[in-house]
């Protein structure tokens, strides 16, 4: 064998060492990353189903501000996705659960609605009168939430977080409906960082509490 075969040999011999110790690495990431991607795949998709909450209740909002013709349609969508998170619980909590879950946030939704109306028609009767079943409804979905895993999801955490989401949502649509869009837009912005904190905290609290469903 000359000098240049024995070159191209051993080149090629190099090549398939890299080349085994690639799919070596390669299985073994695949292996150990397997459990973290099963997670990471389940906050993602909690977080787009509350991203989708907010961002249909965003369009509602502008919808029943300028009275626009889109309002029911916003509207069955918005309600949809109550159903959807309704049952992106019901593999870990039981088919019950995910449907008192959405009698719940349905419940939120048409609340919220009737905030938004009588905040624009300024009857202060009806404003006081929606916004104290509104946050009636918060507190209930908190405790549903915290009664279904009251280790990662303590009672006074769950509540604070609904009340914030609802004052920031208020914060949202009176900005809107005075026609002060900077405000309504960074708003906004707060409402979208405040529930993925929310979403990722669902979502962990889920994962600790059903471990084996994620390995």
């Amino acid at each position: 064998m000359n000098r240049q075969s024995k070159f191209t040999v051993l080149i090629g011999l190099l090549i398939f060492v890299v080349a085994l110790n690639f799919q070596v690495v390669a299985r073994t990431t695949s292996t150990l990353a397997a459990p973290d991607d099963k997670q990471s795949a389940f906050q993602d998709a909690m977080r787009k189903l509350w991203e989708d909450h907010i961002t249909w209740t965003r369009i509602f909002i502008i919808s029943a501000a300028a009275d626009l013709p889109d309002k029911a349609a916003a509207t069955d969508r918005l309600l949809q996705n109550q159903v959807d998170i309704g049952n992106a619980i019901k593999p870990y909590y039981g088919d019950a659960a995910g449907d008192k879950l959405t009698a719940l946030l349905k419940e939120h939704i048409t609340t919220a609605a009737e905030v938004v109306a009588a905040a624009k028609a300024g009857d202060k009767a009806k404003l006081d009168d929606a916004n104290k079943r509104w946050f009636a409804n918060a507190d209930q979905i908190a405790d549903f939430l915290s009664g279904a895993n009251p280790k990662s999801w303590p009672a006074a955490d769950m509540r604070k977080m609904m009340h914030e989401h609802l004052d920031l949502t208020t914060a949202e649509a009176v900005a809107r409906l005075k026609g002060d869009w900077a405000g309504d837009i960074a708003a906004y912005d707060k409402v979208h960082e405040q529930i993925l904190q929310m979403a990722d905290m669902l979502s962990a609290g889920i994962v600790k509490q059903n471990a084996a469903k994620f390995k």
